[in-house]
């Protein structure tokens, strides 16, 4: 991966995080954090 390309990529992570903040109040966000939780909790059962 280039620079440039992983520049461009966290700029639209970044814009999608403060777009769900703003215009969703974070439900989005917070609905995949909380499923990134779970899925975590899944895989260190299978460890």
């Amino acid at each position: 991966m280039t620079n440039k390309l992983a520049i461009w990529l966290g700029l639209v992570i970044a814009g999608a995080i403060l777009g769900d903040i703003f215009l969703n109040q974070g439900a989005a966000l917070l609905f995949l954090l909380r499923k990134f939780a779970v899925f975590i909790d899944y895989l260190s059962f299978w460890r």
